[in-house]
């Protein structure tokens, strides 16, 4: 591997180069938190050959949210399950939209 393969990695959302230490230090919480949101499904994070927990910068936004939401008195159960389905719903308007581009005869004008 060379040195620019490997600086092309850091550029890539999903490549999982946070500890959790380091991550629970960019998200201002603590390890628990961190460890928590996963066994709450709301991320999974990869295990390094040695078996140590590695986060993505996609999966520190998501984390980010939770955090936010639980700051604001919400269960941190609660608040993966929110996060989890606005993830969903996002997906979903992304998939809608991208159907109905593909569906519409042309000059045709956007519903409203």
């Amino acid at each position: 591997m060379t040195a620019d393969d490997s600086f092309s990695r850091l550029e890539d959302d999903d490549y999982p180069a946070y500890t959790v230490g380091r991550a629970a230090e960019m998200l201002g919480t603590t390890q628990g938190f961190v460890r928590a949101i996963g066994e709450a499904r709301l991320i999974t994070p990869l295990r390094s050959p040695g078996g140590h927990r590695r986060y993505s910068r996609y999966q520190l936004r998501i984390a980010a949210r939770a955090r936010e939401l639980v700051d604001g008195g919400t269960s941190i159960e609660a608040a993966c399950r929110i996060v989890i389905l606005e993830d969903q719903l996002e997906e979903a308007q992304r998939i809608n939209t991208e159907h109905h581009r593909g569906t519409k005869a042309p000059g045709t004008p956007p519903a409203v």
